[in-house]
């Protein structure tokens, strides 16, 4: 999907705003993306799947829009990614989500460090998968999500943009017409006082992506996929007991 036209401009941070391995990119002036008319079409497309996610998701717990589909930069291929605060049984979402006529295709139980919050995600198809916490998460993880771009499901309603950053590593500024953008990697500072998070956060960000580039691997510490027809709480459970950084962090579930 082509963003239309893009052009350089002053950066002014007062303007405006799967697991695929993207390159981050180290040195970009600021430019300006004008959206074409596909582009906005594409955007309502994806967020009416997100509404519907969501309202699915409301009655039993808060959930957040991440990503792109906050943002605005969103492609063909861009996934509706719906994250949970909160830990809940994942039977009661995959409950909440039947009801309202949508097909669990997979799972996947992953944790990214031995020190993360595991997360269960859940794919519906069509690139939407909602994560749900398996424990509290930290500080710095919900950071994470206002630090790539997230709305909750009223200001999704209000069809509201906000600012956040990619895998490539650019600051998405939500314009009028589009949106700014221009590599973090140098401004860290400036990029954690424009979307209200702490510098500890952005430089994490920054380190891990960098690292990831340079290593060319994902870096994820576990990851299991769990078939539609098997019980998520079960393999939950029979994992935990198998490896001991996942045991000590979900004793509850044993």
């Amino acid at each position: 999907m082509s963003s239309g036209a893009r052009r350089a401009v002053d950066k002014d941070p007062l303007c405006p705003v799967g697991w695929i391995v993207v390159k981050p990119l180290r040195v970009r002036d600021a430019v300006e993306v004008v959206y074409s008319e596909d582009h906005w079409r594409l955007l309502g497309e994806l967020r009416s799947r997100a509404v519907r996610v969501m309202e699915a998701i409301a009655p039993v717990v808060e959930a957040l829009v991440i990503g792109s589909v906050a943002r605005g930069d969103v492609h063909v291929n861009s996934d509706v990614d719906i994250a949970l605060l909160d830990p809940v049984a994942p039977s009661i979402i995959e409950e909440r989500l039947a009801d309202k006529g949508f097909n669990v295709e997979f799972r996947e139980l992953v944790q990214a460090t031995p020190r993360r919050t595991p997360r269960l995600y859940v794919h519906l198809g069509d690139n939407v998968r909602v994560s749900i916490p398996l424990t509290r998460l930290t500080r710095l993880e919900e950071e994470f999500y206002k630090f790539a771009g997230s709305l909750t499901y009223s200001e999704l309603r209000k069809d509201l943009r906000v600012p956040g950053v990619n895998k490539r590593l650019l600051l998405i500024v939500p314009t009028e017409l589009g949106h700014l953008e221009f590599s973090i990697v140098d401004e860290i500072e400036e990029a954690a006082r424009i979307l209200g998070v702490s510098q500890d956060v952005v430089r994490e960000r920054v380190e891990m992506l960098l690292r990831r580039d340079e290593r060319g691997r994902s870096g994820l510490y576990l990851r299991v996929e769990i078939p539609a027809w098997e019980s998520a709480e079960e393999v939950i459970r029979r994992v935990s007991r198998r490896i001991p950084a996942l045991r000590k962090i979900l004793s509850e579930w044993i």
